[in-house]
Parts: structure tokens; sequence; C-alpha cells
């Protein structure tokens, strides 16, 4: 367990009285290390009776660390001031600034991240004539990432009444810029029935016609917040439905929310009655198609032993993928060095099946270990990495030329490791295994994807043991194939045929290498990618160097020390290049995501939200350069002309969201459907219930969804 993990668990438990006791008497700061929290004041003109007096808690927080609004969503709670001030002075309540949604999983909250202010306005008492203003607070909030801490402290502060007070001008101004607004003008009736609440809103902001419009109702527990919302523009008015909580026990004649449009820093409050009768708590039914979407990708919850199952079928079925067809060619290798050996052909098979199984477990638990620690991460990280990227390129490059005979490990490693290799060929299997693993997972197989959207939720033990399962059921085929003799006998015998076939299956491994040149040119641009290729030029001249038979001493030492030479200036040009060219190549990307001219627009969470508010269908292709499955699809099931025909005619959006490089809010929408990796396919219908579909896409299965969609 992470040792940043360790202390915000043992904060939880302890954070509260440990500051209480920390701080008896209080202060203006205290800063624990999810956030820093300042009591201020803003007082301008001092303070006078009549005057305005603004006091307020800044909190900072952590990247990724966020707290809570005065309706917290479906999870949280808000942040509470507890003033002590002299008598006849009067503080209001928290002036909250407009919030943001923040989804968790399945579930929708609303608050704040960075740096924020929460102001409260004080009333000074007639004939107040003092010097020095004595101010204390107690504050609480709940303070979240992937663990909820509650904090607290006593604050305590001076403020000298009879000269400006203004040090914290600039966060009490962005406050009252962030402040939802009272516009005269705009007006809000609602009606309440079983499918949920009908609002309509007439009066907004002239800029926001057309614009997606973010609700936030006032009332706790009344609304579901996560569940998707039918809105759309008519005219100068906004219509919006929202689902009612099947938790709820109000039935409010009133309510209030607060509206914001997108790209506004602040929204709009608005009051309504609310016409017709609530129905019974709990008797609200879902959305239809919004709480089990259908297909392979179905996001509906699955029981571990289900998730166990999925995750064997899918491991057996990645060994279908064509990212592990290289890595297969070594394994036939083995199986045909081993024909007449039935006792070193099993031991291969266990050998090749721990090495799986456990370099699943091992980058799984990488994987919990970083998103413990609030990176946002998915399924195929790794491969996020040009540096990882270009280490397996050059290992694939290395391997490519040993099969295809220009050098031998046993003349170039120093002789106790070539010896240690001839004596345990075992561990040659072991490596392949490992060596699967690296290729293999950035490939989401049928079967994986609900599994793997489930483990990452699920407790370290039971989450690693899913990750297990899927090792076991890729290495399953070559397990059974080492254990069952009639395989060994039906494979020929070795021969001289074994050398020109190890010749060939250095091909495949060449292959891969212009895969991962092309995805490395993907995320750092044609700059990268060239520097890349130098450095395996370099490689290769090297290895030759050394490896060739024939080449004599000094004549080996003088051509070792040249690609020496050049291996270290192409390294000097690759690393920076594939460093400074991630913002380029990611911008480049982003314009380039629809291959310039066609129908793919860049994805966006607020894109997704103006489509749907406009109640357009919408189809998500979650992709990544990297991931050989998705570009399979892309290349012939979303190339395919009757599909993109299907696609016109029902007047269906295109949207593209590129994971080639870590992108945490595609990983927050992955996440949000119960995936951890790609490729995922999400089709929105008009009334903007999401349909996923099948990893492995057919034309007939993206037609028969599109047909489902109503009649544009």
């Amino acid at each position: 367990m992470p040792m940043r993990l360790l202390r915000a668990l043992l904060a939880a438990l302890l954070s509260t009285p440990l500051i209480a006791a920390a701080l008896p008497g209080g202060q203006a700061v205290i800063s624990t290390e999810q956030v820093r929290a300042e009591l201020v004041a803003h007082a301008p003109q001092g303070v006078l009776p009549g005057q305005p007096l603004w006091l307020g808690l800044v909190l900072e927080h952590q990247p990724h660390w966020h707290t809570y609004w005065k309706n917290p969503g479906d999870s949280g709670l808000p942040t509470t001031l507890a003033w002590t001030l002299p008598a006849g002075f009067k503080a209001g309540e928290i002036d909250w600034p407009t919030p943001s949604r923040l989804p968790i999983g399945p579930l929708m909250n609303h608050g704040y991240e960075g740096r924020l202010l929460l102001p409260v306005k004080v009333e000074v008492p007639a004939g107040y004539a003092g010097d020095t203003l004595s101010v204390k607070l107690r504050a609480d909030w709940l303070v979240c990432k992937d663990v909820c801490i509650p904090e607290g402290g006593d604050f305590a502060l001076d403020i000298p009444a009879r000269s400006a007070f203004a040090a914290h001008g600039a966060d009490f101004e962005a406050a009252f810029a962030a402040r939802p607004r009272t516009l005269a003008e705009t007006k809000a009736s609602a009606t309440i029935g079983h499918d949920g609440l009908a609002l309509e809103v007439a009066g907004l902001p002239a800029a926001w016609a057309g614009k997606a419009i973010e609700f936030f109702p006032e009332a706790p527990g009344v609304l579901d917040n996560a569940l998707p919302r039918q809105a759309a523009w008519d005219g100068a008015r906004w219509r919006v439905r929202v689902p009612l909580s099947d938790q709820r026990v109000d039935a409010p004649a009133r309510m209030d929310a607060v509206l914001v449009a997108a790209g506004a820093k602040a929204g709009v409050r608005v009051g309504f009655d609310i016409a017709g009768s609530w129905p019974a708590p709990g008797s609200t039914p879902a959305p239809a198609g919004v709480a089990a979407p259908s297909a392979a990708g179905s996001a509906a919850p699955l029981g571990l032993g289900l998730a166990l199952l999925f995750a064997l079928i899918g491991g057996a079925i990645l060994n279908l993928m064509p990212c592990v067809f290289p890595v297969l060619s070594l394994k036939v290798l083995g199986f045909a060095a081993h024909a007449d050996d039935r006792r070193a052909h099993a031991i291969s098979g266990l050998a090749y099946t721990l090495g799986v199984v456990l370099s699943f477990v091992a980058l799984a638990a990488l994987l919990l270990a970083l998103r413990a620690g609030g990176e946002q991460l998915g399924w195929g990280f790794q491969l996020q990495s040009p540096v990882v990227i270009a280490v397996l390129a050059a290992l694939f490059t290395l391997i490519g030329l040993n099969l295809a005979g220009v050098f031998e490990f046993g003349s170039v490693l120093p002789s106790s490791l070539a010896t240690l290799q001839a004596r345990h060929p075992v561990l040659d299997s072991f490596l392949t295994g490992v060596l699967a693993v690296a290729v293999a997972s950035p490939c989401t197989a049928p079967f994986m994807g609900a599994s793997l959207g489930l483990a990452v939720t699920l407790p370290a033990a039971q989450a690693l043991a899913v990750f297990a399962a899927l090792g076991l059921g890729m290495a399953l085929p070559y397990l059974a194939a080492s254990l069952w003799p009639a395989v060994a006998r039906a494979l020929p015998r070795p021969g001289a045929w074994m050398a020109r076939f190890k010749v060939l299956m250095a091909f495949p491994m060449f292959a891969t290498v212009i895969w991962l040149v092309w995805v490395i040119g993907q995320q750092v641009g044609i700059d990268g990618a060239a520097a890349l290729l130098a450095v395996l030029l370099a490689l290769a001249f090297i290895a030759w160097a050394l490896g060739t038979p024939g080449i004599g001493r000094i004549g080996r030492a003088a051509f070792g020390a040249f690609g020496a030479l050049a291996f270290a200036a192409a390294l000097s040009w690759m690393l920076p290049a594939l460093h400074a060219a991630a913002a380029t190549a990611g911008a480049a990307r982003s314009s380039e995501s629809g291959e310039s001219g066609s129908a793919w627009e860049p994805w966006s969470e607020q894109r997704v939200a103006e489509l749907r508010a406009a109640g357009k269908p919408v189809f998500v292709d979650f992709t990544a350069a990297w991931c050989v499955t998705c570009q399979y699809n892309k290349r012939s099931t979303l190339a395919d002309a009757s599909v993109m025909a299907d696609f016109a005619a029902r007047g269906v959006v295109l949207l593209r969201a590129d994971w080639t490089r870590r992108d945490p809010a595609i990983t927050a929408a992955l996440a949000a459907f119960g995936r951890n990796g790609v490729p995922v396919y999400a089709l929105y219908g008009r009334d903007g219930a999401p349909h996923l579909l099948s990893e492995i896409l057919s034309v007939g299965e993206v037609r028969e969804a599109l047909a489902r969609l109503e009649a544009p």
C-alpha cells in the first residue's frame, strides 16, 4: 500500500480530533495533505457601521481533491461554518459560488476543486467603535478523491477596525463573480409526474441560447443527479426533464436551483412552484435504457464469480487479438524445440503460465496503487508513455535481429549470463509470458471490458484475483497444449527446417516495431518517431558489431565504440523529442481526430452534453493508437460505406475520444460506463440513454443498433 494512501486512511480516522487537539486556540491557517484552509476578511474601508464586512474561508485543494456544495449530490457533505463574533455582529449564510459536476463512477456529486473562497456577509452593529475585531470560526469540511477525509479546525483572526483590510480582495472578487445571479426577467415553472420533474425556464441570458445547461437543485435527495436528463431549447425557452430519486422522502411544493451554461463561470438562480402530485417514494420507474445498457459491453454490475469467469474467457480470447500475434511466434518456436521432450514441454508451459499470471497481477497492482494515489489511469496505461513504447520497440528490434541471425545473445552477453540462459531455458518461457502481457495488455477482448471495469472498483485482493484469472485465461491454451501429449506428437520433429522457421519468425517482430513506431508518432509527432528510428538503427548496428562472428577484436571494439557514440547521439535527440512534442502532438491529434474532411469530431464532455441537450443522437469511439483492436475496428467496421450511410441518414454525430496519451477526462468517462480500457463504443439515442456496443465491432451489430434509433 503506498505511503500516501496509508496516510490518507489514517487521516480519515484521526483528522478531526487531531486538528482540534493540536489547535486549541485556533489560528488563521490550517494545512493538511489535502487542503490548505485560511480564514480571511475583506473590509476595504475598515470595520464601520453600515459598511460591508465580508469574512470567508479559503480552501486550496490539492490536485484531484474536492469539497462539496450546499447540495453535495449523491454523496458527500457540505462545508459548515460556525462563527463566534462580538455582541451585535451577525453572520449570514455562505454565499455559495456556482458549483461543478463531479462524476464519481455511477454517482454524480456537486462541488469544487482548485482554489475556493466561501464568503459570508457580516452585519456590523450600529455604534460599533472598537479598534480590533476578534473573529473565531469553527469550520468542518469533507475532502474527497478516492477516499473521503473529514477535516476541520478552529480558526482565529484579529481585524484592525480603523484601517483598510483587503489583502484577499482578489479572492473575494473571484467568489463574487462566480456566485449565481438572480435575474428579474428569468421565470421558471415546473410540473411533477412519474417520469420526473419537467422544468421550463424563460428569460435566460441571450448568450446562453442553444448551449448545454447544467441543472443543480439546491434541495438534496429529491432528484436523481446521475441519470441522463432530457433537455432542449425551444426558441428562447429551455426545457429539461429530470428523473426523480428513488430514495427521496420529501415532496416539496417549491424548489430552488442553479442553472449554468457550458463555459459560463457564474450560474443563474431560479425558484419555481411545482404543480402536480408527487408519486409515492420508491414508485418512480427508472428511465428506459438507462439502468441496463444492452450489448456485450453492458455496464450492469457483475458479481465477483461472474467477473472471474468473464476474465478467464476474455483472457483466452485475448490470444486471438492482433497485438498478441508476434509473441505467439515465440511460443510456436518453443513448442517445436521441445517436441521430443514431454517433460521440457510441460515445464515450459508452466513457466510461461507463471510469467503471464504474475505479470498481469504485478501490472494490475501498479495500476491500482497509482489510482489510489490519485492518478486517472486505465488498463493499457503503460502504453500511454512514449518512453515505455520506445523500450518495447528496442526490445522487439533486438528479438527480431536475434531471430534473423544478425547476432546471438551468447556472443553479446557476458559469459556468466549466457551460460545461465543456456542452463535454464525455463527462464526463456517465463520471460516470454512477461513479454506477452506487455504487448497484449492494451487490447480489450470480448468479456474483458465488464470484468476489468468491475475489478478497479473492488477491494485490492478481489481486484487482483480478477486480473490473475485474466492471465490464467490467456495462458490456458498453451498450458493445456504443453501438458497434452497428443499436441507434442502432432508437432513436426526438430530438424533443419527450424533454422528457416526461426528467421521467418523475425518478421512478426519487425512488424510489431513498425506498429510501435507508428504509435509513438501519434503521441509525439514525426520528429519523435524519426528519433526513435535513429535509436533503433544505432542499436541494430551495435548488435551487428558485437554479435557477428568473424570480426576481429580490434574491429569489434572500433565498430562497437562508433555504435555507442551513434546510440548516445540518437538517444540525446529522442528523449527531448518525446517530452517536448507531447503538447504539440496532442493538439494535432485533436484537430485530426476526424481525419480532416470526415464526419468525425474530437470528443469532449461538453460537446456530448450540448448534443444531448439538443436531442441529437451521438456515437462515441473511445480509442487509442496503441490499441490494435481499436485500429482494426476503425479501418473495417467504422469505415464501411453502409455504416457511414446509416450514421448520416439518422443524423448521428460522430465523436472520437483519443486516449493515446493519458487523458483524465476520458478515463473518467470510461469509468462512468464501468470500463477501464479501450475500445469502448457508446451510442446515445435521442433520449440520451447510452447503449454500449461490443469491443469487436461488426457491421451488422452497428447497423442493428442504429436501426433501433427513432426516425429523425
